[in-house]
């Protein structure tokens, strides 16, 4: 169930938001319900009534498995007249598919009838319309159709190349089928039944609803199952791990590879990014590499696939960039908004060359890296031109005025801020991916050694990563902070506020031993660490704010990060620590870890608050603790 007490369905790429009583009523803003498919929302309305009246609920949807749930619910009655009967409703997602089944027993000796209603609507609005405050998409020329079958109903949405359905079909067949009076949209229709039930006995009613995105493969293919490979003995990290392993499975999609092939690989979170992230994807893939390095290579070959090739400055491509996120919608497909391929990340090209050494030095096979190199090369390029290495000594990004204005992963407005809260000025150079450019060129150096076979390629990137740590030592560090900067901005100014961003260059290794060591023990300070886990800001500061995205929360990958880095360098007490805070946050939540809490100290309440728009389940949150679970093996075993 989800804080705002409805349920949520997933199960191969398709999910559904259901309101208590199991039904959907088309709603939008931060918890849309619907049923949802590549971007798309393939049913809007979904409102059952019994007797001419909403029924009422006796048991609340609640969640039995990912993919099911279930509730009952009566017609009205009172203490002298009881309801006639009982409606049994279980729901449950597979590939873009929704079914549910009702069972109606009467509760009397005598026969009755029921009259059931079912009002159902499909909008196919999509999810960047759902969840836009303010603002409309135009859509000219779209046209809605619905029309009645022999066993259901067909909505048909099409503009211009663009074709959308979604069909209904019943088990029995409706009596009948009207205009719904009551809805918002024409292409609503009510379906009544009307379902006679012996004394004591029952009837049953089966409803299909199958989604038909554009662009979508006809019998779309679900991911393989992938091993389970969880430690022992049992103990609340291990429970954490297994949840995390069960909602990557939730959150496993297909995709193509770099030759082609199909790839499954792991969306980045439910409900607005079900779908192939540059940055969230590698991450993910990286903390799974001792677990499932099959992941990683899945991920490599799908993003080398959607590498940039040319320039076009709306969606933000540029040659060898690596894709920030992909998407299927309507929108997205008639460029309304950038992200059908959008490029705008300072940070996945590095991460994607960390990956791609980090398989090889985990598997020991080196084919991977092989096979990928000219995209790797091509990356690399990307660093030094586009990416800023060659002209401004730092990977930098400039504020996308039609995407995003900040393209690290605090990619939230405002979120890369100076002490007083004023957002920098681009171009930002911001200091983790730094660290990311840094071992990126460390790793790929070895690639090109050990692989490649080219050493004069090695040794160029070897020398640029040793210029780029002396320079960013001497122009991060703030010697009265004792801490670094979290970005130089356009004028090269240093970005003072204190941020958890530091914690990431413990891991990359862009820090000296001594200088890490001081930034780990200093991010467990009690401004920093809540007691649940590390924020994205120390509070006191200005712009804190315990309860904003990225000026105050505290995320678990972040925090899986920096505990890899802490355990680099040594920092045994700092891993169990934040590793204790973590993993008591998760018991909290079912032992599944959200994208991010609130920044509220473990003093003040008793459980973690949550973040109201966190996604749930969300992939580098649910790999988290098996980065934590590397951390506390890297230190027991040198």
């Amino acid at each position: 169930m989800t804080a705002d007490h409805r349920v949520q369905l997933v199960r191969d790429a398709t999910f559904a938001h259901l309101e208590a009583d199991g039904g959907i009523s088309g709603t939008r803003g931060t918890t849309p319900d619907g049923l949802f498919l590549r971007d798309a929302r393939h049913l809007s309305r979904w409102q059952l009534t019994v007797d001419g009246t909403s029924p009422t609920t006796l048991v609340p949807a609640a969640a039995e498995t990912d993919h099911t749930a279930a509730c009952v619910l009566t017609p009205q009655g009172t203490r002298d007249q009881p309801p006639a009967y009982t409606v049994f409703r279980r729901q449950s997602v597979t590939a873009g598919t929704f079914t549910e089944h009702l069972r109606l027993v009467n509760n009397r000796p005598g026969p009755v009838t029921a009259r059931i209603e079912l009002t159902v609507d499909a909008d196919f609005a999509d999810l960047f319309e759902l969840r836009a405050d303010d603002r409309h998409y135009p859509k000219p020329d779209g046209r809605h159709e619905t029309h009645t079958t022999a066993d259901g109903l067909l909505f048909d949405y099409r503009r211009a190349d663009w074709h959308a359905r979604t069909t209904l079909v019943c088990h029995p067949a409706p009596d009948a089928v009207d205009s719904a009076q009551d809805a918002p949209r024409p292409t609503a229709r009510a379906l009544t039944w009307h379902l006679r039930l012996d004394g004591h006995g029952e009837a049953q009613l089966h409803l299909t609803a199958r989604a038909r995105p554009h662009g979508a493969p006809s019998h779309p293919s679900d991911a393989p199952p992938a091993p389970r490979r969880a430690p022992a003995p049992v103990d609340d990290l291990t429970r954490t791990c297994e949840r995390g392993l069960a909602d990557v499975d939730l959150l496993t999609i297909a995709a193509t590879g770099v030759d082609g092939e199909d790839v499954y690989v792991p969306a980045a979170g439910i409900p607005w990014f079900l779908t192939l992230f540059g940055r969230d994807s590698l991450l993910t893939s990286y903390f799974l590499l001792p677990h499932r390095p099959e992941t990683a290579a899945a991920t490599l070959s799908a993003l080398a696939a959607t590498q940039g090739r040319r320039y076009d400055t709306f969606s933000g491509e540029q040659p060898g960039r690596i894709v920030h996120e992909t998407r299927h919608g309507e929108l997205a497909h008639f460029r309304q908004v950038p992200y059908g391929r959008y490029y705008g990340a300072v940070d996945a090209t590095p991460l994607f060359l960390v990956l791609l050494h980090a398989h090889y030095e985990t598997t020991g096979d080196g084919a991977l890296a092989v096979r990928l190199a000219e995209h790797a090369r091509r990356a690399v390029d990307w660093m030094f031109t586009d990416g800023g290495l060659d002209r401004h000594g730092y990977l930098v990004y400039r504020p996308d005025a039609g995407g995003l204005v900040n393209q690290n992963w605090k990619d939230s407005a405002g979120a890369i801020c100076f002490a007083d809260g004023t957002q920098a000025a681009g171009p930002v150079a911001v200091s983790e991916a730094q660290g990311y450019a840094y071992d990126a060129l460390v790793r790929t150096a070895r690639l090109a050694e050990e692989l490649w076979k080219d050493e004069p390629y090695a040794h160029r990137l070897r020398t640029a990563a040793a210029r780029l740590r002396t320079r960013f030592t001497s122009e991060f560090w703030m010697p009265d902070a004792d801490f670094p900067a979290l970005a130089l901005d356009g004028d090269g100014r240093q970005v003072d506020a204190l941020a958890s961003d530091a914690g990431h260059l413990l891991w990359s290794g862009i820090l000296d031993a001594e200088r890490a060591r001081r930034v780990g023990r200093r991010l467990l300070e009690p401004d920093f660490f809540s007691g649940w886990a590390i924020r994205t800001l120390a509070a006191g500061q200005k712009p804190y704010h315990p309860l904003s995205y990225h000026r105050g929360s505290a995320w678990p990958h972040d925090n899986a990060v920096i505990v890899l880095g802490l355990a680099r360098h040594g920092l045994t007490d700092q891993v169990d620590t934040v590793t204790e805070g973590l993993v008591a946050a998760a018991a909290h939540h079912g032992y599944r870890l959200p994208e991010v809490i609130a920044g509220y100290d473990r003093s003040a309440t008793a459980t973690p608050v949550p973040y109201p728009h966190s996604c749930s389940p969300q992939a580098w949150a649910a790999t988290a603790p098996l980065a934590l679970l590397t951390a506390s093996r890297r230190i027991a075993v040198p």
